[in-house]
């Protein structure tokens, strides 16, 4: 029978670990050519809004194929839907619709960048906003890092209050929220930044030698969360998909940067031919774009672990 699931069917915490593992075998795959992830397609419904796609999968050990979709129409509920099919039969293992997957997705990604990118010993995060994708990328760096405290920094007040509140009660570490950017990351080992800023709003004077950064906002050069001089000082700069970033139709905001060219595969860096961090001083950047089939794969994973 085929599974149909829903946000409120994904609130166990053990399925942040469950991802992380599925991405990790995506992009050994992907560094092995057996993933299909074209960049995302977006169908366009003239003063509406569109469609946006992502098609893609696996052909290692488990074939699958699938695809994600969600709609941009105006005052609509942006959820997603993510279909699976074992690519070995073509049998549909199932469908989870909402917005919980994408971020569960998202954040298993930060957390294999933080896995191979972060100081092994990191214990302290800093994060900047206090969303779902905050939230998640938070949840994923306590699943890979000894992690031990970690401060929140976003606009609102009230949210990075309630943000740490309930993230201390769900991750059982200490959680404090920051009144500034600096307080938030001064000292932070890791750095989570997921706003929706269009103007930088961190930059490499703010961090500590040897810190590692996750960007998962905006960051065309159309606006982009952080200050181009952290891609300046990274020592290795790393991106999941480096077909999404040349697919955007505003370029990538390491364009023209001279940083550009440096970018290596996640997935690279996963199988081991390209090094990550090689030592402890080293500020390293990931910039997190968005695998096309990794939801596929972590959909299946999530069904498998049902």
């Amino acid at each position: 029978m085929t599974k149909i699931l829903y946000d409120s069917d994904l609130l166990d915490g053990s399925f942040m670990s469950v991802a992380i593992e599925a991405v990790e075998n995506v992009l050994r795959d992907r560094a092995h050519g057996q993933t299909i992830s074209p960049p995302r397609h977006h169908v366009s419904f003239p003063r509406r809004g569109d469609l946006i796609f992502t098609v893609g999968g696996t052909l290692g050990e488990k074939p699958l194929a699938g695809f994600r979709v969600y709609g941009t129409f105006e005052g609509a509920e942006h959820s997603q839907i993510v279909a699976v099919w074992s690519a070995d039969d073509g049998r549909l293992k199932g469908l989870i619709l909402g917005e919980r997957l994408g971020a569960i997705r998202t954040g298993a990604i930060g957390g294999v960048a933080i896995r191979h990118l972060s100081s092994p010993d990191a214990s302290v995060v800093g994060v900047l906003g206090s969303g779902l994708q905050a939230r998640s990328q938070l949840e994923a760096a306590v699943a890979v890092r000894k992690i031990t405290s970690a401060r929140v920094y976003s606009r609102d007040e009230t949210r990075r209050s309630l943000f740490a509140r309930e993230m201390e009660a769900d991750l059982g570490i200490e959680i404090k929220p920051a009144d500034s950017v600096f307080e938030a990351v001064n000292d932070a080992d890791i750095v989570i930044c997921a706003t929706s800023s269009n103007q930088p709003v961190v930059h490499a004077s703010d961090l500590k030698r040897g810190a590692h950064l996750n960007t998962v906002g905006p960051k065309t050069l159309d606006g982009y969360e952080l200050g181009l001089d952290i891609a300046d000082m990274a020592s290795t700069i790393a991106t999941d998909s480096s077909e999404q970033t040349r697919a955007y139709t505003s370029p990538f905001f390491l364009n023209g940067s001279g940083n550009e060219n440096r970018m290596v595969e996640l997935s690279d860096i996963v199988a081991g031919t390209v090094p990550g961090r090689t030592s402890a001083d080293q500020m390293t950047l990931f910039c997190s774009v968005g695998l096309a089939g990794t939801e596929v794969a972590v959909a299946s994973a999530i069904f498998d672990n049902l």
